[in-house]
């Protein structure tokens, strides 16, 4: 038996492990039908989320009873190549759109930097405010109520407008056309504010709002019911660092950090709309 031996609160409940086993391709069998039995694949989810809230080495599986280390990783990397946490997060924004519905009048974007100490040259550069440290930064789009509907990473040392495309073209709800009467706006702050980054939201459909923090505060002041509607991504930063994985970027791997994202992003929209925070 290992360290833990009673519910620790970061297994699946039934109602959360329904809905994301529906995503699971079926295991292949082993061509000699003579290995050992495979390791279910809720404890295999348990040990993966439980590394991505936890932000504990792989490793470290092995003393908590849940799944082993390898086990819990090859499944990782078994369901990362198949598509399945993108899927998952595709599935849920497609359950809250019919709940709750996207807020597309007010999306919003930003960057946010985060270490990476062991990820090698891959989407990593010098972190300027970290002492030229290697780092990665992550770019969020979200809808009007903060819900994640992209997200692109790449070197700490690259600029928040240089991930605008790729993060636009990382959408994956399905987008009603702009009108005339419902415009779709994204608001972003001075770091954007280049005829660049206009001419790709104009691109893109969306009408570019970008306004400094400052000016932000002012209208409030100024204007009544003035509403700040950038915050939104920032708030969504906040909830993805409390994911502790997410915090410190340890996959030395592009597309096994971009999972970890997936599955976060799925389970922040998840709990929008159905499961208790």
């Amino acid at each position: 038996m290992g360290l833990i031996f009673h519910d620790d609160g970061w297994r699946l409940h039934d109602a959360l492990w329904g809905i994301i086993k529906s995503s699971l391709p079926e295991p292949k069998k082993h061509p000699l039908g003579c290995h050992n039995p495979r390791v279910s694949d809720r404890s295999a989810m348990n040990a993966i989320l439980f590394v991505l809230r936890t932000g504990c080495q792989w490793n470290a599986l092995n003393m908590t009873g849940i799944c082993s280390c390898s086990s819990a990783y090859r499944r990782f990397r078994e369901w990362t190549k198949a598509g399945v946490f993108s899927a998952l997060w595709i599935q849920q924004l497609v359950e809250y759109d019919k709940s709750q519905g996207i807020d597309w009048a007010w999306t919003s974007m930003d960057g946010a930097l985060t270490k990476a100490p062991l990820a090698g040259q891959q989407t990593t550069g010098a972190n300027p405010t970290d002492r030229g440290k290697q780092g990665v930064k992550r770019s969020v789009l979200t809808d009007g109520a903060g819900i994640p509907l992209a997200v692109a990473i790449d070197g700490a040392n690259r600029h928040d407008m240089k991930l605008v495309r790729s993060t636009l073209e990382d959408i994956k709800a399905k987008r009603p056309d702009p009108t005339d009467t419902k415009p779709q706006g994204i608001c972003l702050d001075k770091g954007y504010d280049y005829d660049e980054v206009r001419e790709i939201v104009k691109e893109f459909g969306f009408t570019a709002h970008i306004r400094s923090r400052g000016e932000e505060a002012k209208s409030i002041k100024q204007e009544a019911g003035f509403k700040a509607r950038r915050w939104v991504v920032e708030r969504t930063h906040s909830w993805m660092n409390r994911f502790r994985r997410i915090l410190v970027r340890w996959e030395k791997l592009p597309e096994t950090y971009i999972a970890m994202l997936h599955i976060t992003c799925a389970l922040i929209t998840l709990r929008a709309y159905c499961l208790p925070k």
